[in-house]
């Protein structure tokens, strides 16, 4: 059997063909992607966001929305430094928690984010978003106050997401 190699026929081409798929499956989940640039109102190519002022009794809500709105610009690439000539500044508060039915098993939260893009030194929009989710009771008050916390979490990224839409350049 002169010329042939040992093993099966086309194994060489079989584990390349494993080996291109491998590799290709590694940089489709390492983060690699198509995207557009993010293009905000006011000319500008990054946004700072200062710390956002947090008007309720939830000690954590203003953190939440100031990362939120800090991780969307990230992913967007437009998340600029603090001494930039473009910020995002505002006030959030949240909805006092209700019981939504009648047995109490469900609750119902909000937030209202008021924020302002200022690009050297002018208000260049001003944006309310409201935002409102329904969770489930918990067995106490602990742990309904636990999931309304999840909630608020939830709907801070969601009034991040919907503030960077509406401040985008051409947004309706």
């Amino acid at each position: 059997m002169a010329g042939r190699s040992a093993g099966w026929p086309g194994r060489a081409s079989a584990g390349a063909a494993l080996l291109a798929g491998l590799a290709l499956a590694a940089l489709g989940g390492c983060g690699y992607g198509f995207s557009t640039r993010y293009h905000p109102t006011g000319g500008v190519d990054r946004i700072h966001v200062r710390a956002i002022e947090n008007l309720s009794a939830d000690p954590d809500l203003g953190v939440e929305v100031t990362a939120a709105l800090r991780e969307e610009l990230d992913r967007r690439g437009a998340a600029g430094e603090p001494d930039g000539p473009a910020y995002i500044a505002g006030e959030v508060r949240a909805l006092e928690g209700a019981p939504s039915s009648s047995a109490g098993t469900t609750w119902h939260t909000g937030l209202v984010l008021h924020a302002r893009l200022v690009v050297h030194d002018k208000v260049i929009a001003d944006r309310t978003i409201r935002r409102e989710a329904d969770h489930l009771g918990g067995a106490d008050a602990l742990e309904t106050e636990g999931r309304r916390a999840v909630a608020l979490r939830r709907l801070a990224g969601e009034v991040a997401h919907e503030l960077l839409r509406e401040l985008e350049a051409g947004a309706p």
